[in-house]
């Protein structure tokens, strides 16, 4: 399957000094797959090292026919995942 970046996705990874490669790591091994009812884009949330920090990064992303394309990566709180699962906004998807 092939993964694409957006732009806006590019444009992110530079000014957040993100490694480029690190979007495409969070996909491949994100246990935690949700689907964004208000966005209707696909969610995927890895920790990882950002900044000095262990963090819980998601990921944005749509999926094609025979590719992903990946939105935006950013950093997330717990509180903020936590509501969106209880809101039900996130519903837990399988990849």
């Amino acid at each position: 399957m092939e993964i694409k970046y957006t732009a806006h996705l590019e444009f992110r990874l530079k000014i957040r000094n993100i490694p480029y490669d690190l979007p495409r790591k969070i996909f491949a091994t994100a246990r935690e797959r949700y689907y964004d009812r208000t966005t209707k884009h696909f969610i995927a949330i890895h920790q990882v090292e950002f900044e000095g920090q262990v963090r819980e990064m998601v990921l944005v992303y749509d999926k094609k026919e025979d590719s992903v394309e990946i939105i935006t990566l950013h950093p997330i709180k717990l509180y903020q995942k936590y509501s969106r699962i209880k809101s039900g906004r996130w519903k837990q998807h399988e990849s």
